[in-house]
């Protein structure tokens, strides 16, 4: 198997961010408009079709490739967003965009097949006949991988695809199914998976009460937490259930994913590239995190020692670290 370069992806939630991370050295920035087209929609966040040509021409001047982020599923009848969406990240001169629903990849093949298409992790590939299936009809050139793979696994469907990869190397976990999540719309009337915005901060309450702090979205109380407890943000897949008598976090703890030492598995394997989360999170955090994996990479590339877990140990989520699928430590 060949042993490829290590692209890095990285998060522009902002213009200020998109320059952050281009600065800080990544290969690739990727970004969504300021609308319901992309599954990071939230007051603040995101680029209008001037600030994303502006970011372009930036990224570009500085051997920096974007990638426009179009990928939650529009409601029947109601596609024109996308439509526009895939139209002006074509205009701007992004190289990629990044989809998930098969009307908009359609709509993208006919309207612009020379814009490269790149397949959301919202789509949930994660076997050889699912990713032949975007190949064969949309000309998908490169999957989004969901966090369930170990790196084994992500290894065979790279021999037996051909297709480039892209993994997440640092920021949630996830869910153990990707994609199709609705949990936040029980409880606020709105989902990532259609509008974009999972537990918006407008439906986010924190209350104090016998001395703890309970956190609660859309009225409904999903954690309770003790003074000087780190506390997650509230959102349902992270909440904390009474089963049993006993309260735990039944679908995911509030830790971090973090590849950073693992990097040389993922490389063997023949991944494309690395994708870090946090276009919510700020500049400060998008330069630390940046350069760390640029560094780490360089040394890869140099035959020298990856960065040590623990490195990045104040960015992730609850300050705690795990590898997640990729080990598989949970079977």
């Amino acid at each position: 198997m060949s042993v490829r370069y290590l692209e890095l992806v990285c998060p522009a939630g902002t213009p200020a961010a998109l320059r952050t991370a281009v600065e800080s050295g990544a290969d690739t920035v990727y970004c969504g408009f300021r609308d319901c087209t992309n599954a990071r929609n939230y007051p603040g966040l995101n680029l209008d079709f001037d600030e994303l040509r502006e970011g372009v021409a930036f990224a570009h001047a500085r051997d920096c490739k974007v990638l426009v982020a179009i990928n939650t599923f529009p409601r029947a009848g109601a596609e024109a967003p996308w439509h526009r969406a895939v139209d002006q990240a074509a205009a701007a001169g992004a190289d990629a965009v990044i989809l998930a629903d098969l009307g908009v990849l359609d709509y993208a093949t006919r309207a612009h097949p020379q814009l490269r298409r790149h397949l959301s992790v919202q789509a949930s590939a994660a076997n050889a006949p699912s990713i032949r299936f975007y190949q064969e009809l949309f000309d998908v050139r490169r999957v989004v991988l969901p966090r369930v793979l170990s790196v084994d696994e992500v290894a065979e469907l790279i021999d037996e695809t051909g297709i480039e990869t892209e993994v997440f190397a640092f920021g949630s976990v996830g869910p153990m199914s990707e994609g199709r999540c609705f949990l936040s719309s029980y409880l606020t009337g709105l989902s990532p998976t259609s509008e974009g915005a999972c537990a918006p901060a407008s439906h986010v309450a924190y209350e104090e009460a016998g001395g703890r702090v309970n956190s609660r979205l859309g009225g409904v109380t999903l954690n309770s937490f003790a003074r000087g407890e780190p506390a997650a943000y509230p959102t349902p897949c992270k909440g904390r259930y009474v089963t049993h008598g006993r309260a735990s976090y039944l679908f995911e703890e509030p830790v971090g994913l973090n590849a950073i030492s693992i990097l040389p598995g993922l490389k063997q394997a023949g991944v494309t590239a690395l994708k870090i989360e946090g276009r919510q999170r700020s500049r400060a955090y998008v330069a630390e995190v940046v350069a760390t994996f640029r560094r780490a990479l360089d040394a890869l590339d140099r035959g020298e020692a990856v960065t040590p877990l623990g490195a990045l140990s104040g960015s992730t989520e609850g300050g705690k670290e795990t590898h997640g699928a990729y080990g598989k430590g949970w079977r």
